[in-house]
């Protein structure tokens, strides 16, 4: 068998809430929240990837957002063919772009952009393991 390869086929931003009321303070506190669901018949990964952010001190988030993004795959036929490479290579590939929405949409709304730094997701690798399930159509 060769080995199993991957690409982005897509992604969309699901859920977007931004209540600046909530953005106390320049200390942030970040947040986030991987899933997957494995598709056998159509060889797709859909990783749902959350970050989420309230202000030092609060209870409340100050911006949510949601991307799920779609991986298409080549060479698995099942969940436990996923190498495990992916899990941590997905997640890399999707962060820039929630990053750079939040920085976008925070700009838009007229308030203080939010950007968030470049991080190591590698620690967000074993979640979206245990948080992946075979879709069954």
């Amino acid at each position: 068998m060769q080995p199993a390869s991957f690409q982005l086929s897509d992604y969309q931003f699901t859920k977007v809430e931004l209540d600046s009321s909530f953005l106390k303070n320049n200390d942030i506190n970040i947040s986030f929240d991987v899933a997957g669901e494995y598709s056998v018949e159509q060889s797709n990964f859909e990783l749902k990837f959350e970050a989420s952010a309230r202000s030092e001190g609060e209870e409340t988030r100050f911006i949510t957002a949601v991307c799920v993004a779609n991986f298409s795959f080549e060479n698995v036929l099942s969940l436990e063919d996923v190498p495990d490479y992916f899990y941590q290579n997905a997640i890399a590939i999707v962060f820039p772009y929630l990053r750079a929405y939040i920085s976008l949409i925070t700009a838009q709304a007229n308030v203080r952009p939010i950007i968030l730094p470049t991080l190591n997701l590698s620690q967000l690798t074993t979640p979206l393991k245990g948080n992946t399930t075979t879709k069954s159509n």
